[in-house]
């Protein structure tokens, strides 16, 4: 079975906007016939990469990546969490360390 990996420009604002793409995705994906889309039994997963700025900056935060979500509802419940938890830790005067 090949692996075919999509990676996208750093241009989701949110979990809903990265929901949203990943459907549209899937739905590209099972019409070409590329695969099933059946994210619960491993045919399709999601590396979601999370950073968050001040508002009005233009310059990216550091990322955290959260690997092998396999569905629509993970992505969004992981990249809110992740997004919190960065906010947090920087609202508190920490640094958010680059992990995996």
């Amino acid at each position: 079975v090949a692996l075919m990996e999509i990676v996208s420009e750093p241009d989701l604002r949110s979990s809903a906007e990265a929901a949203e793409f990943m459907k549209k995705l899937r739905q590209i994906l099972r019409y070409i016939g590329s695969c099933d889309g059946d994210m619960e039994k491993g045919s399709l997963r999601c590396d979601a990469n999370v950073s968050v700025r001040p508002k009005g900056s233009s310059t990216f935060g550091t990322r955290c990546e959260i690997k092998n979500l396999n569905s629509i509802r993970y992505i969004v419940q992981a990249i809110d969490y992740e997004a919190q938890r960065q906010i947090k830790i920087l609202e508190s005067g920490g640094e958010i360390s680059q992990d995996t």
